[in-house]
């Protein structure tokens, strides 16, 4: 089963790059020419989309590969297929990675137990609901990506279709 994806590097400094292109090449299988430009929400970065088709379960590839790296700024989402949720990876530098499970119109959908053990944090006292809502849907990730995806509006995009 083929599903398609997209990775945004919303911010890389140079000198990454050809790493996270090959990265990405080791995780797909076929070879990877992102198309760099500079990212004005960080003077001296560069950015890239690059929309993918392979298996189910690449965007999760994708993002082993490259979460970790130091001073990089991404998103990898892969739509749903038989079997499998639509899922939206972001990893920043200071907040580390979100995963979430997402609708087809991009929403966040939030699992029945994670809500009903929010909700018994907060009737117990232990946190504050707003807080643990937020948390459960990336809030602070969308706060610190935004600039950077709105500086890419207009960016080129690549399309790469995955072997194997």
């Amino acid at each position: 089963m083929s599903v398609y994806g997209v990775l945004q590097v919303h911010s890389a400094p140079p000198a990454l790059c050809p790493h996270i292109e090959w990265a990405v090449a080791g995780t797909v299988g076929t070879a990877v020419n992102m198309p760099w430009v500079s990212q004005p929400a960080a003077p001296g970065s560069l950015r890239a989309e690059l929309t993918w088709q392979g298996r189910a379960g690449t965007a999760g590839a994708i993002t082993s590969a490259l979460a970790g790296w130091n001073r990089l700024r991404f998103e990898v989402t892969e739509e749903a297929s038989p079997g499998c949720d639509a899922v939206r990876y972001s990893y920043t530098p200071n907040l580390g990675l979100f995963t979430a499970t997402t609708g087809a119109n991009g929403d966040i959908l939030v699992p029945e137990n994670r809500l009903r053990a929010v909700m018994a944090m907060h009737v117990n006292g232990t946190s504050l609901l707003e807080r643990e809502l937020d948390k459960l849907l990336g809030a602070s990730w969308d706060n610190e990506l935004e600039p950077f995806r709105r500086a890419g509006d207009g960016a080129p995009v690549r399309w790469l279709n995955a072997t194997g």
